[in-house]
């Protein structure tokens, strides 16, 4: 999470990490930034305007106000788990929602936010950060509530070069950072969350109206966020990993880009570009996709040559003399999602994960390796916290790169601790402690919030195994459990519904009894640990 301003102010972090006020707009800006005018910023206007802002249609979309329907209401709409055997689950499922429909707020009148959203349960701003990852679970509950429409809000705040602020006041609107200061954007991550929900549903109108804020703005990653080189920097804040020791000992670990190439700001840029050249290819913008292609292609090259250290197996931060740093930094595993490895590097480079002196912890994967010396058995914050964003990351690109046991093996364990710490406090934290279960020091409670990623996506996705895509009009289901378990009112599509169900086996070889009943065709692709098949599914119920 940004802007750990209590924490900081506690003397928690590096003594003499100072917190630097935001600097605030002032009044009627002559620079538009929004449907509303945010700021008249005390400087000249050096914007070189971008023309993908220009078809930018969140920036003059008027207030669209949508009442909370309320949880109970919500509830009889929302998909339905059942497991059996496994009652808490089902209450820690509830309680999420709970939590999530109370924070849904609407805009405060002079914020020029164009629609109500769901907050990110920290100090009454919006993050960037945490809402892709809200998002990325919230999405589950679309029939009830649009969740998705919270991203629209940093839309209408893009900035005519492109540049869209990482935290955003949510009673004026204004931004925290000048677009210059090293903590003032990222992680670029919002087009994963939108090319998930696109899968789930196949909302093209969306699509068409995204696609040129989300170029404009890694366009401005691009010319104002990187080395001669090519390769990406970024800042503690802008990581979002505030307090990581990776900056050289003269720079402060929060605030500065420390002149280093920033390992997961390169990955996270690399993956992007991917998705922003499929997003091209749906929406037929060939030509203007073609740029980002070439620099996903130069990305590669440079992030394998420059900072994989293959008698490490493992990626590094470069310092500016061409070093490598020596963190093993939780962050380097967005490579899960870049493609860049051979299968011998994959399987050295995963298996870090699963060594018990780095993060194969009583609750994986901290933040850094517990074998570090900065490593800390109550987490704080990203020096060995337990986050459920970062891990949501890892077990997912494990499961993309077929690695279906391991990404189990984790689900299950990080799904299980933060079980306990609920039975103990009736509620999830910000983060949690590595090596009991307990929150995180100083952690926020009812943080719903991006760890509500834990009770719904990680649930469905890897525990239970299911993940759709509409758009290829597929049903994936890698049954793990051996207990009787599924969902009912599951959506897919605009409009397909669908209830799932697998009876209990005597053993993870047995191949499951399903049993779908469906409103839609669709295929099926069923596996598990003693086979897979495909399936076609007709409308109606569906024994398997």
């Amino acid at each position: 999470m940004n802007a750990r301003r209590d924490f900081f102010r506690k003397g928690a972090l590096i003594a003499g990490a100072s917190v630097m006020p935001a600097i605030k707009v002032l009044a009627d800006d002559p620079v538009q930034t929004s449907a509303t005018t945010i700021g008249k910023l005390p400087f000249k206007n050096t914007y070189v305007k971008n023309v993908f802002v220009t078809e930018n249609e969140f920036r003059n979309a008027k207030s669209n106000i949508i009442a909370s329907p309320g949880f109970s209401k919500a509830k009889e709409i929302l998909p339905v788990p059942f497991w059996k055997g496994n009652d808490y689950a089902i209450d820690m499922y509830w309680k999420t929602w709970e939590i999530a429909f109370k924070n849904i707020k609407d805009p405060a009148p002079a914020s020029g936010f164009i629609t109500s959203y769901i907050d990110t349960a920290y100090n009454g701003n919006i993050f960037m950060w945490d809402s892709n990852f809200i998002t990325l679970f919230a999405r589950y509950g679309s029939r009830a509530y649009p969740f998705q429409k919270t991203l629209d809000n940093f839309y209408a705040k893009q900035h005519p070069d492109g540049f869209i602020c990482r935290e955003i006041w949510g009673n004026t609107g204004e931004d925290c950072f000048h677009r210059y200061d090293p903590t003032s954007t990222g992680p670029n991550l919002i087009p994963w969350s939108e090319m998930e929900y696109f899968q789930h549903f196949g909302e093209w109108e969306r699509v068409h109206k995204i696609f040129p804020v989300l170029v404009a703005y890694y366009q401005w990653l691009k010319l104002n966020r990187t080395w001669q080189d090519g390769s990406y920097w970024s800042s503690g804040w802008g990581t979002g990993m505030d307090n990581q020791p990776r900056v050289p000992k003269s720079y402060n670990p929060i605030f500065s880009h420390g002149h280093l190439t920033w390992l997961d700001t390169c990955l996270q840029q690399l993956f992007i570009g991917k998705l922003l050249v499929e997003f091209g290819f749906y929406v037929e913008r060939w030509q203007e996709i073609e740029e980002i292609e070439d620099e996903t292609k130069t990305l590669k090259k440079l992030i394998k040559d420059k900072l994989w250290n293959p008698k490490a197996n493992f990626f590094f931060d470069k310092y500016a003399d061409g070093s490598q740093g020596t963190l093993m930094s939780i962050g380097a595993y967005w490579a899960l999602w870049c493609d860049i490895l051979n299968k011998d590097e994959l399987k050295a480079f995963v298996a870090h994960l699963f060594n018990p002196e780095t993060f194969y912890r009583k609750h994986p994967v901290p933040s850094i390796p517990a074998n570090h010396e900065k490593y800390q058995s109550d987490g704080r914050y990203w020096q060995g916290g337990v986050w459920a964003p970062t891990n949501y990351m890892i077990i997912k690109g494990l499961q993309r790169n077929g690695l279906y046991k391991q990404a189990f093996d984790l689900a299950q364990k990080h799904y299980q601790q933060v079980a306990e710490v609920f039975k103990k406090t009736n509620t999830f934290w910000e983060y949690y402690a590595p090596e009991t279960t307990d929150p995180g020091l100083l952690a926020r409670p009812e943080f719903v919030g991006w760890t509500g990623l834990v009770p719904v996506a990680v649930l469905f996705e890897s525990v239970f195994g299911i993940n759709p895509n509409f758009l290829k009009k597929t049903i994936q289901w890698h049954v793990n459990l051996t207990d009787e378990h599924g969902i009912d009112r599951y959506p897919i599509g605009l409009d397909g519904m669908l209830s799932l169900k697998c009876a209990s086996r005597s053993s993870e070889k047995q191949r499951p009894s399903i049993e779908i009943n469906s409103n839609l065709e669709l295929k099926l692709i069923l596996s598990w640990d003693g086979g897979s098949e495909t399936i076609q599914l007709k409308q109606g119920i569906n024994k398997i």
